[in-house]
């Protein structure tokens, strides 16, 4: 280390200025990368997370989400005994499909209302310059560097978490999977929910740009259905499969936010998670919020930071 390198006296304690453990704030203080250990937190949420669009778009979807797969899995699966008790429930086949038919309908219509919230809101916010596309869910190379980082850190050879943003790499591949997932299905099960529009729309010409043997017997529009069925029951599998142990385990059932993770309905995150996975997005909060940045003041000087000094090499000596 050079002579003019910058390092921070902290609690008796020399660190580097380019250590990942200290961020200096201004007007804050030297805040140490696993201060989110000793924050006080409440487990509904301390500071914004999700706007009461979002919350509102991911109740209805989850609520959908879960009709859809009670009615639409033992429709498909109705040969197996399992399939038949958990048609009872709603009233036979029939009703079930009604309520499958009307599940569908909200969940694309809370997918409208989605994609509304999200460009709108997005234009509202460039029209304004307030628009910062590091606190979006769109991906980044920094997400691939967080990645490995974490990695590193759950393998023991790093000793803090990457400082990553308002939406992690995990909670980015969440949402494309979704994104994709959602598609399909509702590609596909318009496809079965209109099968005369699908069948004008690509008539049998259309078996003339396939391979031959792949319609062996049958005409396109038949084809195209039983594609179309295969595929929405097929991604419904998948999906059951990655929202209950992917998602659900990731989010909820983690050590630190079991039983459950409450952001999803109060649109706010804990302190301490936010510090932990989102440490980025917790500065941008101190910034914007006075409140938090006095909080955080009084939290350093109690756990004994607050006497930290900013120095170079050559003020060691004297300090010590």
């Amino acid at each position: 280390m050079s002579t003019s390198s910058k390092i921070y006296v902290v609690a008796g304690k020399e660190i580097a200025e380019d250590d990942d453990y200290i961020t200096y704030v201004e007007g804050v203080g030297p805040i140490p990368r696993d201060i989110y250990k000793y924050v006080k937190s409440d487990p509904f949420g301390d500071l914004s997370r999700y706007s009461v669009h979002i919350v509102i778009q991911h109740f209805l979807i989850f609520v959908t989400f879960l009709v859809l797969t009670g009615t639409g899995l033992p429709l498909y699966f109705s040969e197996l005994s399992w399939a038949r008790y958990l048609i009872s429930l709603f009233g036979g086949a029939d009703q079930a499909r009604l309520i499958h038919k009307i599940a569908a309908f909200v969940m694309m219509a809370a997918s409208a209302y989605h994609i509304v919230t999200i460009v709108g809101g997005t234009l509202g916010k460039i029209l304004k310059g307030k628009f910062d596309y590091r606190r979006t869910i769109i991906p980044r190379f920094k997400d691939l560097s967080d990645l490995y980082h974490d990695l590193k850190f759950f393998w023991g050879s790093a000793p803090y978490r990457p400082k990553m943003e308002k939406f992690m790499y995990k909670q980015k591949a969440h949402y494309l999977a979704i994104l994709w997932g959602s598609f399909v299905l509702m590609v596909a099960g318009s496809a079965l929910l209109f099968p005369d529009t699908i069948a004008a729309f690509f008539p049998d010409a259309m078996s003339k740009l396939l391979p031959s043997g792949v319609l062996d017997e049958g005409s396109f529009p038949s084809f195209s259905q039983n594609l179309a069925r295969l595929m929405h029951a097929d991604e419904a599998v998948m999906a059951l499969i990655v929202i209950a142990f992917w998602h659900w385990l990731n989010v909820h059932l983690v050590p630190g936010r079991f039983p459950l993770q409450w952001a999803f309905l109060t649109g706010k995150i804990t302190r301490e998670h936010q510090i932990e996975e989102h440490f980025l997005e917790y500065l941008r909060n101190l910034q914007e919020i006075p409140e938090e940045r006095e909080y955080m003041r009084k939290l350093l000087k109690e756990k004994g930071f607050e006497r930290s000094q900013k120095v170079t090499l050559e003020d060691i000596p004297r300090i010590l």
